[in-house]
């Protein structure tokens, strides 16, 4: 009601200031589609008299009605001037340039890091008969931890599939459908088919929504509103990190690949079959999971091969005792690679300083650029060194917006999205992956809170009906 009277004031302040123009109640207003289904009125409103109190308010055209977008302040004020439209354009246009530059360079640099884990791979096998010691489980820990996060992690996403001529690097055959090329292309604790899943299309096109599998706010519910001492929540959280992969990652990403069968199957799916599945909840009895089938068909093939078949032929060679160092190296070695992929992968998407949001948007939109950056964290960028070390993760704001580019053509494009977040106004996060393992863990244990994305907002610059989750 109080807008209704503005405009109207307006309108005749308007036409005293303007005697010779028709109202815009009178004048039939053309109108500009920005999307599918909102539109706006492609007129300029003319300037009321100074005298006029306007409230701290704008109106916005809602999907057909007109809604009260209040004025956003603070850290939050770029919003009131932000042009989402131009935004996206800068965006796409980027992506579409880098796409199209891809060639043999990028399959040269997928070759080098390969390359690398090679390396720190034999190191680590060749020496793993030896006492347990530093330079063999760092080097089996890189050599698992490269595998995953920058090997398979954009082999998966489509990144070479284009460039290469083999058909290797594809990512319709890469570690999937048989357990020999689980074994070849990626051999860890996840199914690859199930993480396929999970990552790429449930957490990368929901993220930071109820329905982004990964949102660690929520999955750490339990613990958050637990009455729990905060040592205990703390110590907890570092006991789960050592062994996230197989305690979590592992199980929570086949029950999604199970639930997604259910759905595709016209099967009813309920609140409980979309909640975080870990491994002590399959092996308390799990609807969607049997302990069988996840031990045979996940779990099971990774345990037996790494730390039995592998160093098993040491058994040949210098008996028992270089046997039971390579099993204690190869343990220390996965508790040394849980810890390294976890600070380098949860602190992308969690913080006090990320967004958490209430409403889906559709993939390539404005605004679904817009969340990759206010829901991402960038870490320290440079050179292979440095990237190698944070297993490329510290590019996962240009990687959520284009997630199926190449390692190379992240670490072209980090200057210019900088650029362009910073004509726009869009904050752009970046600092040491330190800094936010500590604020991630603040919001696991309750003692921070993620940010909520002005609903008003995304409803005003809706490119079609929001959903509401």
């Amino acid at each position: 009601m109080r807008a209704s009277r503005l405009l109207q004031n307006m309108r005749q302040a308007s036409a005293r200031v303007l005697p010779g123009r028709r109202s815009l109640t009178q004048e039939k207003v053309p109108m500009l589609k920005r999307r599918a289904d909102v539109v706006v009125p492609n007129v300029a409103m003319p300037a009321p008299p100074k005298t006029l109190d306007l409230p701290r308010e704008t109106e916005k055209a809602v999907e057909g009605t007109t809604k009260t977008l209040r004025e956003f302040t603070g850290d939050q004020a770029w919003l009131n001037t932000f042009n989402v439209e131009d935004f996206r354009k800068d965006i796409r246009a980027l992506g579409k340039r880098l796409e199209a530059q891809q060639g043999e360079a990028d399959i040269k640099h997928l070759n080098k890091i390969i390359g690398w884990s090679n390396f720190f791979g034999a190191v680590g096998i060749l020496s793993m008969w030896l006492t347990p010691n530093p330079i063999t489980i760092l080097a089996l820990s890189l050599w698992s931890f490269s595998r995953w996060t920058m090997i398979a992690h954009h082999t998966c996403h489509g990144g070479y599939t284009k460039e290469d001529t083999t058909g290797r690097f594809n990512r319709g055959k890469f570690a999937i459908g048989s357990l020999q090329r689980r074994v070849a292309d990626w051999f860890d604790w996840m199914l690859p088919e199930a993480w396929n899943l999970e990552h790429n299309k449930l957490h990368h096109y929901n993220l930071g929504e109820d329905k982004d599998p990964d949102l660690v706010e929520r999955n750490l519910a339990s613990v958050r509103n637990s009455n729990l001492p905060m040592p205990a929540r703390y110590a907890y959280v570092f006991a789960v990190i050592m062994m996230w992969k197989w305690v979590y990652y592992a199980p929570n990403t086949y029950k999604e690949l199970k639930v997604d069968q259910k759905i595709k199957e016209g099967k009813e799916v309920t609140e409980k079959d979309l909640r975080p599945v870990t491994l002590l909840k399959i092996l308390a009895g799990n609807d969607n999971v049997s302990r069988w089938e996840f031990f045979s068909k996940v779990i099971g093939p990774y345990a037996i091969g790494h730390f039995l078949l592998l160093p098993l032929p040491l058994l040949a060679i210098g008996g028992m005792p270089f046997f039971t160092n390579a099993v204690i190296n190869l343990i220390l070695a996965d508790i040394l690679t849980n810890i390294h992929s976890f600070i380098t992968i949860v602190p992308n998407h969690s913080g006090k300083d990320m967004y958490r949001f209430e409403t889906s948007v559709p993939p390539n939109s404005g605004e679904f650029y817009l969340r990759q950056i206010l829901s991402s964290a960038n870490y320290k960028l440079g050179n292979d060194r440095v990237d190698f070390a944070h297993g490329w993760l510290n590019y996962q704001i240009e990687h959520h917006m284009w997630p199926n580019l190449s390692m190379l053509s992240y670490q072209k494009s980090a200057k210019e999205v900088q650029e362009i977040c910073k004509k726009h106004g869009v904050p752009y996060i970046q600092e040491s992956v330190f800094e936010r393992t500590r604020k991630t863990i603040d919001v696991m244990v309750g003692k921070e809170s993620m940010r909520v994305f002005p609903r008003e907002w995304s409803e005003a610059n809706a490119v079609r009906p929001i959903k509401s989750q």
